[in-house]
């Protein structure tokens, strides 16, 4: 069984006619095709199904695809080629911006596509931990990535979506001190990186809710005019 015929393509799409044929055009050049139609159930299959590759149009019945890619991206790195009708501009600059690594405006012919297919397939992770985990579960600490749901020794915690946000940059990069100016960029955004206050008020309360103390912490240390680390046991 060669390489592709191992391959899994997530296809995203509420156009039957245009999920079925890409079905058998990908299923033609030796992939295994699966299907979802509305976004939630596309975000809860790539993270149980695993695909190596997610097609993914915008124009979904229940959430914009441009929050979808945005989802996944928080916490996998699979390639998303956008397939869209949207052919302005500034829809592909956000689609790129949100994290989608390649835009095809229909219609489009398959030649192109299978190429397209091909280069991001190439270029994607490969390896032992090259997908990127959906649950970080360590010390009684539990993060659901996908579900955006946090336990501390079994008891649920219910967290803003910038606690979440700070949660998960610190758990993906458990042991690693994250600087101040990091964590304000991709939380709230470049133009944010000196707020180190924001930053504070957060971080306080992200403790209260995991019930860590500062002055002898269980999950988040504190490096002085630094930053922040998630404590690895």
């Amino acid at each position: 069984m060669t390489q592709e015929q191992k391959t899994r393509i997530l296809v995203v799409d509420d156009e039957a006619q245009i999920r079925k044929f890409l079905r058998i055009s990908l299923s033609a050049h030796g992939y295994e095709v699966i299907e979802a139609v509305r976004g939630e159930d596309a975000i809860r299959k790539c993270a149980m199904e695993r695909p190596d590759l997610v097609v993914l149009d915008l124009g979904l019945p229940d959430m914009d695809g441009q929050a979808v890619i945005a989802a996944i991206r928080e916490w996998s790195a699979v390639p998303i080629l956008v397939l869209s009708v949207r052919a302005g501009e500034m829809d592909k600059v956000e689609a790129l911006e949100n994290g989608a690594n390649d835009y095809v405006t229909k219609p489009f012919g398959i030649a192109e596509l299978i190429a397209r297919t091909r280069v991001l397939l190439r270029a994607r992770p490969v390896g032992p931990g090259a997908a990127e985990a959906t649950v970080y579960e360590e010390g009684g600490l539990r993060v659901d990535y996908p579900g955006r749901r946090v336990w501390v020794d079994g008891e649920e915690v219910k967290l803003t979506r910038k606690e979440f946000d700070l949660l998960r940059l610190l758990t993906r990069d458990a042991g690693k001190v994250l600087t101040h100016e990091h964590l304000l960029g991709e939380v709230w955004g470049k133009a944010y990186v000196k707020e180190t206050q924001y930053l504070r008020v957060h971080l306080g309360r992200l403790r209260q809710k995991l019930r860590d103390n500062p002055n002898a912490p269980r999950f988040l240390w504190t490096e002085p005019g630094v930053g922040y680390r998630l404590l690895i046991e």
